[in-house]
This record gives C-alpha cells, structure tokens and sequence, in this order.
C-alpha cells in the first residue's frame, strides 16, 4: 500500500535544473539495496554533499527554509537516463509527493506513478511562474488537487491543470500500486473463473 493521494497543500523546493538524470537524482554507488527504503539519505548525493561528505550550503535541499517541502520544481526533461526505479524511491523516501517539470521523461513518469510518486505536467510558463513564487517567498505554498487535477499557486490564486492516465489517478487516490488493485478485483476474477461473470466485448 502506499499513501492516499487526494489534496496536497506544501511548500517546494526550487532545482531549476534542465535534465537532470536519474543517475544525478540517486548515483549508481548507491544501487545495491534491494529494499525502497533508504535511498532518501542520497538523494542528489553528489550535489548535496562535497568530496568530504559535508553538506553544499547553497544546494536547495539544504536550505532550513525548505525542510518539510513535498514539492519538487524542476527543470525541463526531468528524470531522463537510465530506467532505474530507484530514481522514484529516492524522491519518494526523501519525503516528495510531487515532482513538477515542464517535460519528464516516460520511463521515470511511469516508475514514479507506480511509487506514489505523482510527476506532475506543467507548461513552462507555469513552471516559471512558480519558480518567481518561490525566490520572491521561501514560505510560498501550492496546492495539488488530483481529483480535479489542477495545481494552484495560492498567493496568486493563478491555476494550471494537468493531466495523468486514468488508472494511475485511480491508484494514487485508493493508495494502491499495480498488485494492491488486483487484489481489489479478487472477487470479480473468483466470479470471472467461475463463470458467472463474463468479459464486455
């Protein structure tokens, strides 16, 4: 099970960085557990933190201000590279619910969808506009509403919409992955077996 994704109202955290890869999000170094618990601690390892392990002062995930933000503002072409899943554990581990960008690549959008982890669309004049929010206020808020599907800048009330398959909305708002909704259907598949329910053409 993972959590239920209805309204989401958070603070974010600005990385207006265009492609950024997923060995960027979590170094291959740090690949070798099988569990998805964890890999929040290097999260953007490389940039988080010198050769020394001491944290990079102005790297935003860093910044006291934006402790707690379950948003994530990126640059365009976000999550491109390889197809490793753990890029959407890490964010997810970290404590991210949404990770906004103009473009993501497939690969990532659909690993992140399948973690509870919602990639969220927006143009790129919204993404600027809040990016702006951001550097003008550290305490900006945002909020994400999945069943209207809709992102809103709250100071300025300015709203974009957004899309996302319609299955994958359904699980994030039930808290369910792929083997959660199958096992929701177990009655209809005994029924289906059994021969008292029959597929619509």
């Amino acid at each position: 099970m993972i959590p239920k994704f209805e309204k989401l109202t958070s603070r974010a955290v600005p990385l207006p960085i265009e492609n950024i890869d997923t060995d960027q999000i979590i170094p291959a170094r740090f690949l070798k557990a099988t569990e998805r618990k964890g890999f929040g601690d290097n999260l953007f390892r490389d940039w988080r933190y010198d050769e020394e392990g001491r944290p990079v002062a102005d790297f935003p995930l860093n910044n006291n201000c934006r402790f707690g933000g379950e948003i994530l503002v990126a640059g365009r072409n976000f999550g491109c590279g390889s197809s490793r899943e753990h890029a959407a554990w890490a964010l997810f581990d970290y404590g991210f619910r949404v990770v906004v960008s103009s473009f993501f690549a497939d690969i990532f959008r659909g690993n992140a969808l399948n973690n509870g982890l919602l990639p969220l669309t927006v143009s790129d004049g919204f993404l600027a506009a809040m990016l702006t929010e951001i550097a003008a206020n550290n305490n900006a808020k945002f909020e994400v509403d999945l069943e209207a599907q809709t992102i809103t800048i709250l100071s300025t009330r300015q709203s974009e919409s957004f899309e996302i398959d319609a299955y994958k909305k359904k699980c994030l708002l039930g808290g369910l992955d792929d083997v959660d909704y199958l096992v929701t259907l177990a009655p209809e598949i005994k029924d289906f077996e059994n021969g008292k329910l029959k597929l619509e053409n």
